[in-house]
């Protein structure tokens, strides 16, 4: 049997009671002072649990985190911070000097290469 919610006008109280769902719309005498209360909308929050955590029904199958939504669940976080949540690094650009060690290097390695490739034993019969 269902619990229902009841509002006595007479005396402001609320109470519940065990009805049949036929009986539900039905006056029912209140407990306190004994005239007929009218049945009231009950509010109720349900909730489910999903990865161990509560969830409100309906439950969009998101997740919040320091009082903002996101899409999943952590998996690695650095100091308290959500991936979803953070805001991308910096990409780290190579200095003006940088470059040009970096042309130089690959110049001498394809030098290199081709010295090697040249001069190889392992092509010569």
């Amino acid at each position: 049997m269902p619990l229902y919610e009841y509002y006595c006008q007479r005396c402001n109280s609320v109470f519940e009671a065990l009805r049949p769902i036929e009986e539900a719309a039905l006056p029912v005498p209140c407990p306190a002072c004994g005239r007929q209360a009218q049945r009231m909308m009950s509010s109720f929050m349900a909730l489910t649990y999903r990865d161990g955590y509560a969830r409100r029904i309906p439950d969009k199958g998101t997740y919040w985190h320091l009082g903002k939504e996101v899409k999943a669940r952590p998996k690695r976080m650095r100091h308290h911070e959500h991936p979803e949540l953070a805001e991308p690094r910096p990409v780290k650009r190579p200095a003006k000097g940088e470059r040009a060690e970096q042309k130089e290097r690959a110049v001498e390695e394809g030098e290199e290469r081709n010295y090697r490739k040249k001069w190889s034993a392992r092509g010569r019969s």
